[in-house]
C-alpha cells in the first residue's frame, strides 16, 4: 500500500507536540521565560521604532534565533541528564557549550539591536 503524501492528522500531532514543548520549556526553564519578556519587550519596541520591514525581519530573526538555541540548550542538557545523571566533567564541558551558544546569540542579538536603536534615536 502507498503511503498518503498529506495527512492532516500528521500535521495536527506536529503543532500538538510542539505547543507541549513550548508549553514545557516555559514552565520549566525559568532562562527561557527572562529571554521571552525581553522578546516581548523587544518586539513592542520594535513595532513603535519606525524601522523598515528589512530592519525589523533581523530584529525578528535575531530574536528567534535566541529563543531557539535556548531550546536545543535545554535539550541538549535534559537529553544529557538522562543518560548521565551522575556529574561528569565531560558533560559539564557539553552544557558549558550549549549554554556559551545561547550567549553568544544574545549578545549578537543584543547588538544588532542596539545599533538599530541607537542610530534611529
Amino acid at each position: 500500500m502507498m503511503k498518503r503524501f498529506f495527512s492532516w492528522q500528521k500535521l495536527k500531532n506536529s503543532f500538538r507536540y510542539a505547543f507541549e514543548g513550548l508549553r514545557a520549556i516555559f514552565w520549566e526553564e525559568q532562562s527561557f521565560r527572562i529571554q521571552l519578556a525581553v522578546a516581548l519587550i523587544l518586539i513592542f519596541l520594535m513595532l513603535i521604532a519606525d524601522w523598515s520591514y528589512l530592519i525589523k525581519a533581523i530584529l525578528v530573526l535575531s530574536i528567534c534565533l535566541v529563543l531557539c538555541l535556548e531550546l536545543i540548550n535545554s535539550q541538549i542538557e535534559r537529553t544529557l541528564n538522562l543518560l548521565h545523571p551522575a556529574q561528569h566533567p565531560e558533560v559539564k564541558k557539553i552544557k558549558d557549550i550549549a549554554a556559551a551558544a545561547v550567549f553568544v546569540a544574545v549578545a549578537g542579538s543584543a547588538a544588532i539591536f542596539l545599533i538599530f536603536f541607537v542610530t534611529k534615536f
